[in-house]
């Protein structure tokens, strides 16, 4: 794999478990982090209330955000090659960057109507469109030597 698909893989990974450790810190946030990260006002009513489900469904989303940087440091040869890690890395990036791609209808949005749109969510958008380009460059870059890595692994398995 060239140098180039490496990078681009642990960047999406590193900021994969940026974003799981930023959910982690929500749930310690309370109410008011529940606000700000665009969780919708029941999240935060319960968390207020001192419901658990807010803190589960977080830690939900952190550990599966945990994963998907994982699967890019897999993908990178930092770790052990991980099952279906051509379809996961591809799923991965694909998710993030519709979500990025979210960013073009909220621009229009705030534009006629400015209370519309958080500023934070454009800027959540944007994050999520550089994460998932950093996955999908990496992964392109590097669809051949998992497909060979995969082999390897299947075969000292054996």
């Amino acid at each position: 794999m060239r140098l180039q698909g490496k990078y681009w893989l642990v960047l999406g990974g590193s900021l994969s478990i940026a974003i799981a450790l930023l959910h982690i810190a929500i749930i310690f946030g309370g109410a008011s982090a529940y606000r700000y990260f665009g969780a919708g006002e029941e999240m935060a009513e319960l968390t207020a209330a001192g419901s658990i489900l807010p803190a589960m469904l977080t830690l939900f989303i952190a550990v599966m955000f945990a994963l998907w940087g994982l699967y890019a440091f897999s993908g990178a040869g930092l770790i052990r090659h991980l099952p279906l890690l051509r379809l996961g890395l591809a799923v991965i990036a694909g998710i993030y960057t519709l979500r990025g791609l979210g960013f073009v209808p909220q621009v229009f949005w705030m534009i006629a109507s400015p209370q519309a749109v958080a500023s934070q969510e454009i800027t959540f958008s944007l994050a999520s469109l550089f994460v998932g380009i950093a996955y999908l460059v990496g992964t392109i870059s590097a669809w051949e030597r998992l497909a060979t890595s995969r082999q390897t692994a299947e075969t000292e398995n054996e």
